[in-house]
This record gives C-alpha cells, sequence and structure tokens, in this order.
C-alpha cells in the first residue's frame, strides 16, 4: 500500500514536471525547431518568400561554393573572430582580476563596467557612430589634439573591421562578471600556501588562478564562437556591409538575401552553411577542452 502510495505521488509529480516545462516546450517547438525544419526545407528549394516553394535540390549549397560574396563574408567574419574573440576574452578576464582585488569604491567600478554590456547592438552602433564620425567625432578631435588628422573610420576600407573589432570591446563587462564570479569562487587557502612557499603574484596567477579558471574560459570561449559569428546589428547600422564590402560579415549577407533579394530557400542554405560552421567550431573547442581544461576535484586515473 505504501509503494502504491509513493507510486501514485511519483506520477503526479511528474505530471506537474511535465505541466510547468510545458511552456518552454511550446515556445521551443513553435519558434525554434518549427523553424528550423522550416528553413532546412526551403534550403532545398527556389522560394522568394510569396510564390510556392519550387524543390531544387542541392542547388542552393552548390552555389554557394562559386559565389564570391561567400568566400569574402566568410574572410571578414572569421578575420573579426579571430581577431576580437582572444581580445575579448583577455580584456575580460582582466577587468575581472583587476575588480577582485580590494580597491576603494568596488561596486561602483564593477557597476560601471558591467552596464555596456546591457545595452543593445543598436543603442551601442548609433553610439559609436557618432564616435567614429571623422568630422564631428570624439575620436578625431582627441588626435587632433595631439597633432594628428584622423581617417575616415567608417568609409575607409582599411579602418572599418577593425572599428567593429574596438567596438566588439564595449561589451567585454558581461563575460567579465562571469570571470568575477570564478575568481571569488577559488579557496584562499591555495594562496596561503602559495605565500608560505615564496610564490609571488604572477607564479599564483599563473599556477593558482588560471588553472582553476579554465572552465570558466572554456564557456566564454563556446559562448564568444557562436556570438561573433551571428555578428549583425552594429555592421548594418553602421556601414551596411561597405565600403567595397569591408564589413559584409557573413549574417548581414545571410539578411540581404533572405529581405532584400527576396532569395529564401538560398538564405536558408546560408544559414545551415552557418549552423554547421558554428557547430565544427564549437565540437573543436569540446574535443580540446581535455588538453587544458582542470575541474578542481577531477581524480586523473
Amino acid at each position: 500500500m505504501k509503494q502504491r502510495t509513493l507510486s501514485l505521488r511519483g506520477r503526479a509529480e511528474e505530471r506537474w514536471g511535465w505541466l510547468f516545462v510545458s511552456p518552454w516546450i511550446a515556445g521551443f517547438l513553435a519558434f525554434t525547431f518549427g523553424p528550423m525544419l522550416a528553413s532546412m526545407y526551403f534550403s532545398v528549394t527556389r522560394f522568394d518568400g510569396r510564390n510556392f516553394p519550387e524543390f531544387i535540390g542541392l542547388r542552393n549549397f552548390t552555389g554557394l561554393l562559386a559565389d564570391p560574396k561567400v568566400w569574402n563574408s566568410l574572410r571578414v567574419t572569421f578575420t573579426f573572430a579571430f581577431v576580437s574573440l582572444p581580445l575579448s576574452l583577455v580584456a575580460g578576464f582582466l577587468l575581472a582580476y583587476l575588480l577582485n582585488q580590494k580597491i576603494p569604491a568596488m561596486k561602483f567600478w564593477r557597476t560601471l563596467f558591467y552596464l555596456p554590456s546591457m545595452l543593445s547592438g543598436v543603442v551601442v552602433a548609433m553610439l559609436w557612430r557618432g564616435l567614429f564620425d571623422d568630422r564631428y567625432g570624439l575620436i578625431n578631435w582627441l588626435l587632433s589634439l595631439a597633432g594628428i588628422d584622423g581617417p575616415q573610420w567608417l568609409l575607409d576600407p582599411k579602418y572599418t573591421l577593425y572599428c567593429f573589432v574596438f567596438l566588439s570591446l564595449w561589451g567585454v563587462g558581461g563575460g567579465m562578471i562571469i570571470y568575477l564570479a570564478g575568481l571569488q569562487g577559488i579557496q584562499t587557502t591555495f594562496y596561503e600556501a602559495a605565500e608560505l612557499d615564496g610564490c609571488n603574484r604572477f607564479q599564483q596567477l599563473w599556477h593558482i588562478t588560471l588553472p582553476h579558471m579554465t572552465p570558466i574560459i572554456f564557456f566564454n570561449l563556446v559562448m564568444g564562437i557562436i556570438g561573433t559569428f551571428q555578428y549583425f546589428a552594429e555592421p548594418m547600422i553602421l556601414t551596411k556591409g561597405g565600403p567595397a564590402e569591408s564589413t559584409m560579415f557573413y549574417n548581414l549577407y545571410l539578411y540581404n538575401n533572405a529581405f532584400k533579394y527576396q532569395s529564401m530557400g538560398y538564405a536558408s542554405a546560408l544559414a545551415w552553411v552557418l549552423f554547421f560552421i558554428v557547430m565544427s567550431l564549437t565540437m573543436l573547442v569540446f574535443r580540446s577542452s581535455s588538453l587544458w581544461v582542470f575541474y578542481e576535484g577531477e581524480v586523473k586515473k
């Protein structure tokens, strides 16, 4: 009888569990899984968003290989990712390390560096449009005080992509908070023992802090890969891919095909190529994690 009561209670809890999770399941099916299936179907069709899709097989995917704009957008995106991602990871960690020290007005400084990451991409883009303006922008005004004639930041292909790299550092506060939580989770006994052994600050950073922070670095790296390959709002607002397609990010080219050129089938194929690129890079990072990620309490056999 007691066992039957426990079984009934377990079933009731299971039903309540499914009830509470059902809004998320419904949202996932309607807004994530469903659109993914639709995109998979459209990727093998010629579809302009108005007329009925026409099945064309893998022609969209083979067309990608012969499209020079695809390769240019991949070059721009990979260049941006390989420059901005390491800088963001290092800058976020250094900020967190500094703000983990005992300095005056600690809460104020943490809030100050975190707040920019709360702004949307559109707001950030509009703010930096004013800063990068070649005639009235703050950056060129500061350069003029030193006798330097500032360039046309958003109009010269030599500088535009690196403007976005610099702009991407504006939001390092989000990663900084995660690093800060990890730093405060390291037991102080490790540092006390290291000081007794005569280790200086750099040795403590290299042999204690960094090994304990590798899970946090791993998480920020994976999220950074996903984020940089989905970079869209800032170039859309500031340059729309120009000048001379020097900032034609992959996501921006995908958007143009879908909503500007009305080529939904081709855009869907582009989206799936992006999905497999991001998935491959993420899997590569996961496979390499056993070589450099340290988990406290982990026992190597």
